[in-house]
């Protein structure tokens, strides 16, 4: 008896791992075919325009992909292309105090992505979509230096998520 339970618990795993072999715990589903993926630069071209975001953003996107994938990042030909534009860089008073003056900023990035695979000819995944994100600081807190960095990492990461689920995720 003992030796049948053994047996039909080993085959009840096997088949249960085997039918597992695909899934990923990030939600990311990409075809075996695909290798390759390409992130163009995204140019700031917000009204106002703080220096550096737009290559921290290309390399935050870069690496999210590099690090929840297995494809590899090349700089052109890619079979995945990423790329589009840093559109706004906005900051206004979120929350006032009642002298009316502000309690508290919030800095709001927004990026136009353009998403294509090139392995597909019917362009059914491509899209061009706009994705912001916010980060709320006090009004006594400049946005320079490392509160700004503070800040745009905190955008960046959910930015670049969401560009990853959209493209890459099939939920």
């Amino acid at each position: 008896m003992r030796k049948t339970t053994t047996i039909l618990f080993a085959l009840l795993c096997c088949l249960t791992f085997q039918g597992c072999g695909f899934y990923s715990f990030n939600g990311i589903s990409i075809s075996e075919d695909i290798k390759t993926f390409q992130v163009n630069f995204f140019q700031n071209q917000a009204p106002i325009v703080e220096p550096g975001i737009d290559r921290t953003f290309t390399f935050a996107l870069q690496d999210l992909i590099q690090n929840q994938t297995n494809l590899s990042l090349v700089p052109n030909n890619g079979e995945l292309l990423f790329e589009g534009e840093i559109v706004q860089f906005y900051i206004a008073p979120q929350a006032s105090t009642s002298d009316n003056t502000a309690a508290q900023n919030r800095l709001t990035i927004a990026i136009n992505v353009r998403y294509y695979n090139n392995t597909e000819t019917d362009g059914k995944d491509d899209f061009e979509k706009r994705f912001s994100f916010f980060s709320d600081v006090p009004a006594t807190t400049q946005l320079i230096g490392s509160a700004l960095d503070v800040a745009l990492e905190e955008i960046f990461e959910r930015i670049t998520q969401d560009i990853v689920n959209e493209s890459l995720a099939k939920w």
